[in-house]
């Protein structure tokens, strides 16, 4: 599918150029006013993290406002990378963008969101009107400026005709990655080969997550389209890109994922044919979610696993494997409730106090209605006069993640037309309804041997060994 060209015409003063191997760097001051038609045409599909309102974006319209003129020595301004551009008379280029995905504004997103903000409240103000909401995000904030153009364009037409009128006078650093020769579509290759490793080291001065830059290069998009038909109600609320909103953390949902992932054929690491790729340990999933997804990362890179695509240069998966352990993760949030609602329960029913382990007393302290972690579906219990008779118990994740590791013993590499898939080897749920109590039973000893700490439930390889073999032994029909 061919990428959506955009153009804009950006003015320089005071450029200067750099030239190193197949990328051109031209570095200038652009006054506020011309950053107009970067806001219009321009998102933020290249920029790892998603821009929003805070201590920054405050801090910088703070600057505008009180001492403008010293604004591009106190800041490093915006980095703007296009594959294509032409020089135009007056200072002006002409840049074209192919691939949203890795042209565009690659840094400088908070800047430009701070600086696109006191544009619009400029406008606004000018005819007197109000921003219906606060733009909390870069989404909130595009919509608004898009809602209210008409205002922007009258004012900016405006301070153009009234030279006393300074307010977009002010100067922003503007960084723009061309290639060195766009004739030669070798060099046009590698500069854009070249961008998101660019990307990603520009913005780790704010310690870009490992997540933004595994959802940059494609390797949540099998898992975001699964999300999405097969479990709506959650894909809405995963942080898929860095401050783009979520309740759920991207890395919560790919360590899930490493339970039907330890099954799959072993894949070549990408940078040694000789090497191969080790799936995490199973006391990873509650004690290393950051390692969880550093060794995603690294799993689909290898080529085993992912090729690269011509048109967007991010890599697509080719591994039916792990496509079919992905789908089975798609299940492991709704399971995961499942058991953490049940547990505290069970345990009881299994002859021990819950609420009287004193990590269980801290974690409920506040007697609200108690909701599960993934569905946020209600724990409360009522009685028969519509009263609250129990706001449901919440469970410390150390005392669950080793009896959700368990549910790989109902999964199985199996041929399946000739492609070897993951699969269940019966309905999870419906094993969970028949088998939990049972499961809770054998597994609820390991709590004691661990003096009832969550941190060194979750931590002990023990825990899961137990777990996954409480669940064989249901699955055997031997509890």
């Amino acid at each position: 599918m061919a990428m959506q060209k955009k153009s804009i015409i950006v003015k320089f003063e005071g450029e200067s150029e750099q030239v190193v191997g197949y990328t051109k760097k031209i570095v200038g001051l652009i006054r506020a006013r011309y950053i107009v038609p970067i806001i219009d045409e321009l998102n933020l599909e290249a920029n790892p993290r998603s821009s929003k309102e805070g201590a920054v974006t405050d801090a910088i319209q703070d600057t505008l406002l009180t001492s403008k003129e010293l604004f591009p020595f106190m800041s490093k301004g915006i980095l703007l990378a296009a594959s294509q551009y032409e020089w135009l008379e007056r200072n002006r280029i002409k840049l074209t963008t192919n691939n949203p995905d890795i042209e565009g504004i690659l840094d400088g997103g908070h800047n430009t969101l701070a600086i696109g903000i006191y544009i619009l409240k400029k406008a606004l103000d000018f005819h007197n009107e109000k921003m219906s909401q606060k733009a909390k995000t870069w989404d909130e904030f595009k919509s608004s400026w898009i809602k209210n153009r008409k205002y922007i364009e009258t004012y900016i037409e405006t301070v153009q005709k009234d030279s006393s009128n300074t307010d977009l006078d002010f100067y922003i650093p503007v960084e723009l990655l061309v290639p060195k020769d766009m004739e030669d579509p070798n060099v046009v290759l590698e500069f854009n080969n070249h961008l998101l490793d660019i990307c990603a080291a520009r913005n780790n001065n704010v310690q870009l997550q490992l997540s933004a830059k595994a959802n940059q290069r494609g390797y949540f998009d099998t898992l975001q389209n699964l999300m999405k038909d097969k479990a709506p109600q959650i894909y809405s609320r995963i942080e898929w890109k860095t401050n783009n909103g979520g309740d759920i953390k991207v890395q919560n949902i790919v360590t899930l994922a490493w339970i039907p992932l330890g099954l799959i054929d072993k894949v070549r690491d990408d940078s040694d044919s000789d090497r191969f790729i080790e799936p995490v340990a199973p006391n990873k999933l509650y004690s290393g979610k950051g390692a969880c997804l550093k060794q995603f990362e690294k799993l689909m890179s290898s080529p085993d696993v992912t090729i690269e695509t011509d048109d967007n240069y991010k890599r697509e998966l080719c591994n039916d494997q792990i496509e079919s352990a992905l789908e089975i993760a798609v299940r492991i949030p709704e399971l995961y409730d499942y058991i953490f609602s049940n547990f505290p329960s069970l345990y009881n029913k299994a002859g021990g106090s819950y609420g009287r382990i004193s990590a269980v007393k801290s974690l409920n302290k506040n007697k609200s209605i108690k909701h599960t972690p993934f569905y946020k579906n209600s724990m409360a219990t009522y009685k028969r006069d519509g009263s609250l008779d129990d706001p449901g118990t919440l469970s410390p994740e150390g005392f669950i993640m080793p009896l959700v590791y368990g549910l790989q013993a109902l999964m199985e590499k199996r041929d399946v037309n000739g492609v070897t898939k993951i699969v269940w080897t019966q309905e999870p749920m419906k094993f969970l309804e028949d088998n939990l109590e049972h499961i809770v039973v054998d597994y609820s000893g390991i709590l004691s041997l661990c003096d009832y700490d969550p941190q060194k439930v979750g931590k002990a390889q023990q825990s899961y060994k137990q777990a996954l073999s409480s669940f064989k032994m249901a699955a055997a029909g031997m509890l």
